[in-house]
């Protein structure tokens, strides 16, 4: 390749402030578009679903600003992906500047000749004039000896450069600006994240496998701001779960993803099967809900952490940034909650937030997050009476509990790992089988490294004896009805020891509610007693205030 002057000299001389310049405006251009999305669902679409508009213009108007918000997303994407060639391409190209301007100072330090076209010329260790002499070509032989190693730096040097020219200019064909007008163009345009992945070496291989909450936030940490919009315009999949990424990060993926599912689903609505159908309609109702939380304050927004709509569906989402928050609880509910009932759930630890705002001084909900984590496969048992009850088996067995009780440790570390300032006061709360899955993720590995756990309505926590367990006996708080059928009934069976019996070494919590789901009644001690444990006081018995 050496001898083709205008490659040589173009790639010697290079200046690459403009490709630099370039990159920087696709970067403020890809955050221009991703705060155009926010903001319109934050002053536009946020507030029309709170304000339940509704109707034939409603639905239509709806559709038009979901539509409008994907693509704003796919835009955002596809701006990313521009960025992330162009700044590739600037690094190699610039590295392949140094290897060629190295190859021609190190030639001409020995003494060669490089020419303008880049051929290096051999150097003449004898005066010609000596040519004759027997000793002249052994002398030149040996002066030269580098000559073919200085040749082939260039020509590498050269074709580097123009290989990554052609692979980038490529990709940037590839990136079809007619994807922008479609619901379809999210997904195209993660496909085209995954090749450009390649190109910027930022293989998926890279991304934790989770295991490791702490691991996980030290990788983000030391990743470049650049970098993290594309891992997470590449792979929202993958970064969505991730235990221990920043709060925003997790629930900007899970978005993303939600989209992309709901837009697919919308492309198949006519052939839609019984599971896509139950997928479709649930996922569209948490949309909604956090398209209405949009317009809420600070403290009321809504964090999408996970979902999943395998088997009956899973979702993890947040009231407040549980990463700012001085105070963060983590609520775990139990048989029968599946993905369809999820905003229940939001109402849950709405009101528990509520609670312990009631309790938090001058601050109020400001720092408070509550965290509903349907991070498991909840037994669907569907009954009414103790007997319907004793019948399912589904509740029955720690089978489920074990299963998830990994995953809700990796959650709580998460929390940890990912938390900014001083260390939040963590509270795990949770309720009917619930409590079992918290029995046995607290019993487990390092426990969830909570400050307090409340356990309501609880038929088990894996365990014979509050010692048993991570969390302080003295910081483990017991709530029961007195007419709780599935405490009374499923207690010291198959799931623990009954916890609500002095002899099992917790602290008994005051209620003074029925029923197995009445502890969240509006104004009653047991909705009380729960918020102050959350905002880090000591709960309180009949009669106190």
């Amino acid at each position: 390749m050496s001898g083709v002057p205008e490659l040589f000299a173009q790639l010697f001389h290079q200046d690459f402030s403009d490709l630099e310049a370039a990159t920087g405006s696709w970067q403020k251009l890809a955050r221009t578009l991703d705060d155009t999305r926010i903001g319109s669902g934050k002053r536009v679409s946020g507030p029309l679903h709170k304000a339940s508009w509704s109707g034939v213009a409603a639905h239509y108007g709806f559709g038009a600003l979901e539509a409008t918000e994907s693509k704003l997303k796919t835009a955002q994407t596809n701006a990313l992906l521009i960025r992330t060639v162009l700044d590739t391409l600037s690094t190699r190209m610039q590295a392949a500047q140094r290897k060629l301007r190295h190859a021609v100072a190190d030639a001409e330090t020995a003494g060669h000749t490089v020419t303008e076209d880049g051929w290096v010329e051999p150097k003449q260790a004898v005066d010609p004039k000596y040519r004759n002499d027997p000793d002249h070509q052994g002398v030149q032989q040996q002066a030269n000896s580098g000559l073919g190693s200085y040749r082939a730096r260039i020509d590498e040097a050269l074709e580097e450069a123009e290989r990554v020219s052609n692979d980038a200019t490529e990709l940037l064909h590839q990136i079809d600006p007619f994807d922008l007008d479609k619901r379809y163009g999210g997904a195209n345009a993660a496909e085209d994240a995954l090749q450009v992945a390649a190109f910027a070496g930022l293989d998926g291989k890279n991304i934790p496998d989770g295991k490791d909450p702490q691991r996980t936030a030290d990788w983000w940490a030391h990743l470049t701001s650049g970098q993290r919009d594309f891992y997470l315009a590449a792979f929202p999949e993958r970064i969505g779960v991730l235990d221990g990424l920043p709060t925003l990060t997790r629930d900007s993926a899970n978005r993303a993803v939600l989209d992309m599912r709901l837009n697919d689903y919308a492309l198949r609505e006519g052939d839609l099967g019984y599971h896509d159908r139950y997928s479709y309609r649930t996922l569209s109702a948490l949309k909604e809900r956090l398209d209405v939380a949009d317009a809420a304050p600070a403290h009321r927004q809504l964090y999408l952490l996970g979902f999943d709509t395998s088997k009956d569906g899973r979702a993890i989402v947040a009231v407040g940034n549980p990463d700012t928050a001085r105070y963060t609880a983590v609520q775990v509910p139990g048989t029968g909650n599946q993905l369809d009932n999820v905003g229940d759930q939001i109402n849950r630890v709405s009101k528990l937030q509520d609670s312990a705002a009631d309790w938090n001084g001058e601050a109020g909900p400001g720092d408070i997050s509550v965290i509903s984590w349907l991070g498991y496969d909840a037994p669907e048992a569907n009954f009414d009476s103790p007997k319907e009850a004793e019948l399912n088996l589904g509740i029955a067995t720690q089978g489920r509990a074990q299963n998830g009780a990994e995953d809700l440790r990796d959650f709580t570390h998460g929390l940890r790992a990912a938390h900014q300032g001083e260390r939040s006061h963590l509270t795990v709360l949770a309720h009917s089988y619930g409590s079992t899955v918290a029995g046995a993720a607290d019993a487990g590995g390092q426990g969830l490294d909570a400050d307090d756990m409340v356990v309501v309505g609880s038929p088990g926590l894996t365990v014979d004896r509050a010692d048993q367990l991570h969390v302080d006996p003295k910081h483990l708080y017991v709530g029961a009805a007195e007419n709780d059928w599935v405490s009374n009934v499923f207690s010291d069976t198959t799931l623990g020891a009954d916890p609500k019996k002095t002899e099992f070494g917790a602290e008994r919590m005051y209620v003074d509610t029925r029923d197995h789901g009445g502890y969240w009644n509006d104004g009653s001690k047991s909705l009380e007693n729960q918020g102050r444990i959350i905002a880090g006081r000591a709960p309180q018995g009949e009669g106190a205030h």
